[in-house]
Order: structure tokens, then sequence, then C-alpha cells
């Protein structure tokens, strides 16, 4: 070995034997490095592919067209808009003016000569197998050759008649139907013929039916409006293909008249920010990256990788130390025939090279094939197709080079190690005495204390959560610097143990150069177990106390506020059937219109009805305004405002529980509801019978003891008195109320009356739902059952069960223990398979003096249980620190925001300050440290035999 070269070239050979010998070792050190190397790879090959080029996308939203045309909405005024065209408003400014709300004619914005096709899409109940499904249904000739690369087909053909449709294979699937099947719609007597299986590239799960152009959606509308309903809503969009394409000066042009147009010549080669007008107007900005957020998700990703490669290190370290123990004396021969130091180090620290470059190969070769077969899985999941299979060399090279490099890493200190024993130490099977390095437990020692200073000056002087965790970061990279000498304070407990335990725990002490390393790993994946762990129980705990039920427990609650409760029925009865019924009370709710009118629907024929709030019992601090008058609170002074907030019942939001959509929280129904809600109140249920409105808020009763509803029928005119600041022109139906004393919880309902009291008073109600106790709580197979019979109808239906807080983390927790668990028993594995190679001349000595073959199993278990008890411990106690510190920066953040509300005035501080605990999951703490330690000791002594191979002791 003369040169350089050489001596490298013929330490690889030796490494390269060692690795095939060891074939065990070898395998378990490739796997650590190559699993990670496969998931990075196999993620970048993902992201790569499904990363659409700007053409791939331009042919998936327009076909062959060069632009699609589209109606702005605001009555043809000027617009500006972004170049994809997906954000687009009127170059005027409206502050103080009705803003425009209109169509406008796109058709003459087409240049002259262009070839146009339209896209139209609404929506429809169509029926299946099983009952109806609510889908889009889009009408493009397909066929077109301008439509070429928006839908893939599948199999049969597009459609070429009127009665003909094909569909997308998720609605397919989802309806039990197939091509040949016949498709109808619910009000509508017109049949289609299915010819035809698609999908759509970037939404592979949406269910969708198409047709020829004018061949459903005119007709159904028609027909929903003939049977009394509301016609589905429709967007129109124009696929224009032009000789000379449109630039970005063409769709500035086309904005002018109130159109918003995507180019396929601006998509392929987008205009300058500067040159973009919208991105010059306040709060129009081009937000899709900053420096500073680039900047953020490196150091994110440099932070998991750097932490990656530790935790790997410290993992294969002792391995590639078990390999040069066995192999010192082969090592000892090199120095015998004239190696020197750097010769022993470069044959170790080759045997990191060749399990890094093997990890490599191996992890990229198995990402690029798992990703190929694994390709619709993913594409699935993605919901899209990938644009092409791309692979990027320098990506994946640059990754498999992190697999070498962590093989070097992890073969440094070994190398260092069997470099420094003498060629007598290596050939006779001496391990000498060394004492442990006094310099890194003061440099852990020192990292400790500045990362325990930096988190804590991020969480009480700061509101960044980058500072705490890299404080939390530098701090656990202090404690695995101190592990050696926090393992020897382990030691010192081996005075009280029994013989076994006693001889592993001083095994593991005296032997800190393999121990460490097991120790850190162990420390490592426990400390970031136990920091989320912490950090989630904490937030499920500021949940659980922030939790505010829709109903009382075990009690459910249906709602359908569309096509006029035309479903209601029989969803009252789906809920009567098949769940644990006790009460059911029945609601309705306020229409005004049209039966078929939805709420806040402005069609024609539809209405609304507002609850009258008396000018006498308005907040001033939310009172209305003309055009131009601003915010009303701006009137008053902070302390004016939290004043009354706190005093003034006219401004009292506090809550009386629960949520519904209905609005004004308005409700047609009788006494049941009462009882289901759990509204002790005989006097109540006495008004009801009476005829009175039961009102859970004072401020809309007047001062007749009455509550007015409003019925408003003329939306233009609403409109126009909104845009002056003045009452909605309407008629007033003024009903008794009685006023529910306070304590009592409505969840959601502020007003109840009975069927026969909305008629008296002139109010028309349709179905809108019911309520439900239960004699206990639904299970699951119920619920399934439940949730199939409302998919068959195809409405809109919003079901609540009131189960309570529901813990969604626990089975997270539970697989971080686990993965924590794992971690834990395979670097303490290791450690224990080095101790074993270290002290089998022990053992054998106490064979010879007559100790019983269980010993060595027993010593065995104790020594791996040593190695994760520490480890855990230490984890435990370092992985507290980051949780604490982020809870304490979102406590701060948290209090902040409160103060800033007391001082303004938009909370009256009865509350109380933000509730934010800090919350140590026990049961995880304890599973990690009794059930891991035990596991894992239990595990390496069923593993290990209880005898060792016959041979004598050597000479020492």
């Amino acid at each position: 070995m003369k040169t350089w070269f050489h001596s490298w070239r013929a330490a690889i050979r030796i490494a390269r034997r060692d690795a095939w010998r060891s074939k065990g070792r070898s395998a378990l050190v490739l796997a650590m490095i190559a699993l990670p190397i496969l998931g990075v790879s196999a993620l970048d090959l993902t992201y790569r592919s499904s990363e659409l080029s700007p053409a791939e996308r331009v042919e998936r939203s327009m076909g062959t067209a060069d632009g699609i045309f589209r109606d702005a909405q605001v009555e043809g005024v000027p617009i500006f808009q972004d170049p994809p065209g997906e954000m687009h408003t009127p170059v005027k400014e409206y502050e103080n003016q009705p803003w425009p709300d209109g169509p406008t004619d796109v058709a003459k914005a087409i240049p002259a000569g262009s070839t146009v096709l339209t896209d139209r899409s609404g929506s429809a109940k169509l029926t299946t197998a099983h009952g109806l499904l609510s889908a889009e249904v889009r009408e493009l000739k397909a066929s077109d050759p301008i439509a070429r690369g928006i839908m893939t087909l599948l199999s049969g053909r597009f459609p070429e008649k009127t009665d003909e449709v094909m569909a997308t294979s998720h609605f397919l699937e989802s309806s039990g139907l197939s091509v040949g099947s016949t498709l109808s719609a619910r009000n509508f007597d017109r049949t289609y013929r299915i010819v035809g299986s698609y999908e759509l590239p970037d939404a592979l799960a949406v269910d969708q039916v198409n047709a020829l152009p004018g061949a459903f959606l005119v007709s159904y509308g028609k027909a929903v409006e003939k049977s009394g309903l509301s016609a589905p809503g429709t967007s129109t969009a124009y696929l224009v293909k032009n000789s000379g394409g449109f630039t970005w000066n063409a769709v500035q042009q086309i904005n002018a008249k109130g159109v918003v147009v995507t180019s396929r010549a601006v998509m392929l080669d987008p205009p300058a920010d500067s040159a973009v007008p919208l991105y010059s107007k306040e709060n129009w900005g081009n937000y899709d990256s900053s420096p500073a957020a680039d900047a953020a998700a490196l150091v994110a990703i440099g932070t998991v990788v750097g932490l990656a490669m530790l935790e790997i290190c410290l993992l294969a370290g002792p391995a590639f130390a078990v390999g040069a123990r066995r192999s010192r004396r082969q090592l000892g021969l090199v120095g015998a025939n004239g190696g020197a130091r750097s010769h022993i180090r470069a044959i170790v620290l080759s045997g990191g090279l060749v399990i890094g470059v093997a990890a490599a190969v191996v992890g990229t070769v198995l990402a690029v094939i798992l990703t190929l077969a694994l390709q619709p899985v993913l594409e699935d999941t993605m919901n899209q197709r990938f644009g092409a299979f791309d692979v990027r060399p320098l990506e994946l090279l640059g990754i498999a080079l992190l697999a070498v490099l962590t093989g070097l890493l992890a073969a440094i200190v070994p190398a260092i190690t069997a470099s420094r024993q003498t060629v007598l130490a290596s050939l006779t099977g001496r391990r000498g005495i060394r004492r442990s390095s006094r310099v890194l437990p003061l440099i852990g020692l020192a990292a400790i204390l500045v990362g325990a200073a930096i988190a804590l000056f991020g969480s009480i002087a700061t509101e960044s959560f980058v500072i705490v965790a890299g404080g939390s970061a530098i701090a656990e990279l202090g404690v695995v610097a101190m592990t050696p000498a926090l393992v020897g304070l382990f030691g010192r407990t081996g005075r009280w143990l029994p013989l076994s335990p006693r001889l592993a725990l001083r095994d593991a002490v005296r032997n800190r150069g393999r121990t460490a390393p097991a120790v850190a790993a162990v420390l490592a994946a426990v400390a970031g177990t136990v920091a989320v762990s912490t950090f989630m129980a904490s937030s499920e705990a500021q949940n659980r106390a922030a939790y505010e039920a829709r109903l009382p427990h075990g009690a459910v609650s249906t709602f359908i506020l569309e096509e006029g409760g035309r479903d209601v029925p029989a969803v009252r009865e789906a809920v009567q059937r098949i769940l644990p019924v006790d009460v059911r009370a029945d609601v309705d709710r306020v229409s005004v219109g049209k039966p078929g009118c939805r709420p806040w629907d402005g069609g024609e024929g539809c209405g609304r009805y507002e609850v009258v709030l008396p000018p006498a019992h308005e907040c001033p601090l939310y009172a209305t305004v003309p055009p131009g008058g601003g915010d009303p609170s701006e009137r008053f002074t902070p302390e004016q405002r939290r004043k009354m907030i706190t005093e003034d019942w006219r401004c009292d939001q506090t809550s009386r529980g629960g949520w519904m959509s209905v609005d004004s929280g308005l409700l047609v129904g009788d006494a049941k509801v009462l009882q289901v809600l759990g509204v002790d109140d005989p006097g109540a249920a006495k008004a009801l019978a009476e005829g009175k409105i039961v009102s859970f808020g004072r401020a809309e009763i007047d001062k007749n003891g009455t509550v007015g509803i409003k019925q408003i029928t003329d939306m233009t005119g609403a409109d126009k008195a909104a845009e002056k600041g003045l009452p909605a022109p309407g008629k007033i139906s003024s009903i008794p109320a009685y006023l529910v004393p306070k304590g009592q919880k409505s969840y959601g309902v502020q007003l109840l009356m009975t069927p026969a009291t909305a008629k008296a008073a002139g109010l028309s109600t349709v179905p809108a739902g019911a309520y439900f106790s239960t004699e206990r709580m639904p299970d699951t197979e119920a619920r399934q059952k439940l949730d199939g019979e409302l998919a068959k109808l195809g409405s809109s239906v919003e079901l609540h069960v009131e189960e309570g807080f529901v813990n969604e983390n626990s089975v997270f927790l539970i697989a971080l223990a686990v993965f924590a668990g794992l971690i834990t028993i395979g670097a303490a594995g290791i450690a224990t398979g080095l101790a074993q190679a270290d002290a089998e001349a022990d053992l054998k000595t106490l064979a010879a003096v007559g100790a019983p073959p269980r010993v060595r199993r027993t010593l065995s278990g104790f020594q791996c249980g040593v190695v994760a008890a520490m480890g855990v411990v230490l984890g435990s106690a370092a992985g507290v620190l980051p949780a604490v510190g982020l809870r304490l920066t979102e406590e701060r953040e948290m209090i902040g925001y409160y103060e800033e509300a007391i001082r303004q005035g938009w909370d009256n501080g009865l509350s109380g300050p933000p509730y934010v605990p800090i919350v140590i999951p026990w049961e995880t703490l304890a599973g990690l440290l009794v059930a891991v330690p035990l596991g894992a000791a239990l595990l390496a002594a069923l593993v290990t035999r209880s005898r060792g191979a016959v041979a004598r002791r050597e000479a020492t």
C-alpha cells in the first residue's frame, strides 16, 4: 500500500469481504440507512411526477384551445386579473358604492373568426342502483378536437346523440351502474343511456356525467322549476381557438369588457409581476411564495434531514463498532505487518462506505421500482394522474450521497477507536482501559444551558415557534453529548441490584464507547415521541375544555334545507327506525316565497325573513349606519366598548350553546323540542300551548312583549335598501313572546313557536328536520347503517350525533409510542450484541466456575434492558422541554390576542384568560418507561442461546 489510492482500494476490498461474511449485521445496517433513502427517493419521484408542467396543466384544463373565456359577473365593467385567471377584481374602487354584480355578454368579447366550444356545468340528483346521487353534469362535446386532453376515455365511446351520456369511472363505481345502463334524474322524465366511461386526469374522484351541449341542463332546470323547486345554478365557460392565440396584452384588452381569460400563451410564458396591474392593488399581491418562507422551509427540511442522519448514525455506529471489535485480530495483523493507524481507520471507514453505497443503490432502485408499481395507488390517493414519470438523476444522486455520508459518519467513531488499539492488545484480545473524555460532557452541558435559554427566551420574550424549536434541538444535542457522563451516573445505582442486573449495568458503564451511542439513539427517538405526545395531550386538554356541545349528550339532530324539505319525512323515519330513539321532536322552518326555495336563495319567486330587532335594543357597537358611515364601534373609546360589552345587555354576545343552520335560530315545533334539548322550564311549555313564541334572548322582544318577524318578498328592493342603510321593506307579523330565564342552554335555538302559532301569524312553513333523544348512545353499526340509508336519498342531510368531546389523536399517540419502542429495542439490541462480543471471555469464565446456563441468557436480557431503560429515562426528561416551550409560546400568543380584545373592547373578559394547559401524557410515559425496557429485556433473553460455543479461556 504505497499510495493513497492503493491503500484505500485494499481497505475497501477488506471491508467488502467483512461485510459479506457478517451478512446479518450488514443487512441490519444497510436496512437502517436504505429505508430513509427509499422513502425520500420515492417521495421525490412522486412529487416530481405529479408536478405538472405548464403545457400539461394547459392541456388538462383547455384541451387544444388557446384560451378559456369566463364571465366575471361584474356587469361588464373593466377588471384586473392575474395571469392564470384565478383572481380578478374591478379596476374601479367601490368603497362607498354598490358593488357591480351581474352578467355580461361574453360572446361579444370573443374575437371574430375564432372557433368556440361551450363548456357548461351544473348539478343534478341522478338515479342510481342504490337510490339517488348528487353529481355534476357537464355539457361539453368531448369528441371535438378542441376538447382533446380534458377527458380521458376509458371504455365505450363519446356521446353522439342527445339521449346519450358518458360517466366518470368514480360515478359508475359509486352508483352501481355500468356502460349500457339507463340513467335518469329526480323530477325529470327523460332517460339517457350511458355509452362510455371516462376520467378527469386532475380529479379522479369526481362524480360527473358528460352530455352534449343543450342535451340535459336546460330541460332539467325547467322540469325542476315545474315541480315547484328552484333550478340548480349553472356556470358556463367558452373554449376559444384563435389563430394568433391570446397574449398578455390581448388578455388585458378583453378584461376591459368584464371577461376573465385563461390564456395558453400566458400560462406557458407568464408575464413578470411588475406587468400585472392586479398585483399593484392593495391586498392583491402575488403571495405564492416569499424568500423568508422559502428560507424557513429549507431550514425545516435541513433540520429534519440532520436529525434523521444523527439518529441513523447513533443506531449504526455501535453496529460498526461490533464489526471492528470482532475483526480486531485481523486489524492487529494489519498493524503487525507495517500498517499505520491511518490504514486501520481506512478499513473501518471503508465498511461504512461499502454499506452506504450499497444502501444508496438498494434504496434508490427500490424507490423507482415501488413508485412505478404503486403508481395507480399513488394517483388514486392524490386524486390526479401523473404527468410523466419524472426521474431527476441529480436529485436522486444527492439523496444517495446522503446514504454514503451517513455510512461514513456512523463509522467515524468506531474507526478512531479501533486505530487507537495497540497491536498487542488487538492480537491478544485485551480491551485496555481508556478514560472518557472530560471535554465532551462540558460541551454537552453548555449546549443544554444555551439551548434551554434560547427556548425559554423564545417562549417568554417572543412568539416564535422557530426559536423554541431551535433551542430545544440544541439542548437535545447537548444531552446526547453528555450521554457518556450520564451513563456513568447510572452506574452508581448498581450496588442495590442483584447479580445479573449489577453485572449488566457495570458492563455498560465500563464500556461507554458502545453504550453511549445506543443510549443516545434511544434518547433521541424517545425525546421526539415525548415532545409530540406532551404537546398533543396538552392540546387535547385545551380542546376538551373549549368544547361546546351542540346537543345534550346522546341526542341526534337532522336538518335538510333543500327542495322544500321533500326528503325530511324519509330522514325522520330512517332515524326513528335505526337508532334507539326515545323522544322524537319534528321541526319546521319558516319559508317565504315558493316552498322549494332554499334559505338565502335569491331566485325568482323566492324571499327571506328577518327577526326584527327593536331600534331601542340595538347595540350601539353594531348599529346599522348609512353607506360611508364607517364602523360604529370606532365612535367609542376602548374603555367605553369594554363597558358596553360587560354591562349593556344589548351587546351581550354570550352563546347559549350550539349552532344551527336555520336563519336567526327560528324553529317551528312543539314542546317535545324543549324536552329533547333539556330545557327545564314549565313556563316555556305553557307559553307554546298558549300560542306564544318562546325566546331564549331578550333583545328580540319589544316593549309590547312581542317578537316581530318580517317577510321580505321584494329581494331587489331589499338590496337597494341595504345599500342605503335602510330596513328592508316587508310585512311584519308580531307574535306574543315568552322569555326563558337565563341558565337554560338552547343549543342554537333562539326562537321556537308551534305550527298553529306560525299559521295564525300568516307564516308559511316547510319541513326542516327533527331532534331525537336516545335511550343509549348509538353504536358504530347503527351509525353506518343510518349513513347508508341517508346516502340513498341523495340529499344534503346535516346529521349530528352528540358524543361529547372525542379525542382524535389517541391512535396517533399509540403509533408514536410503538415507533419509539421499536427504535429503543433496535438500539438496545445492537448494544447487547456488542456487549456479548466484548463479554464472551467473561461469560466463558462464569461457565468455568459453575454458573448455570441461564446466567448467559439473563445477563443478555439485562444488558439490553439497561440500555433501553437509560435511554428512555433520559429521553423522557429531554422531550418535555420543547413541548413546554411550544405551549408557553402558544399561551403567550393567545394571551396577547386576549389582552388586545380587552383593550379594544371586543371581549368583556368575563370568560377569563385563555386556558393553555401543559399536560404530561403519563400513560405514554408509563408505556415507555416500563413496557419498552421490559419488552426489550425479554426479547433479548429469548433470542440469546443459553450455552455458548465450547472454548477455553484465552490467556490475558
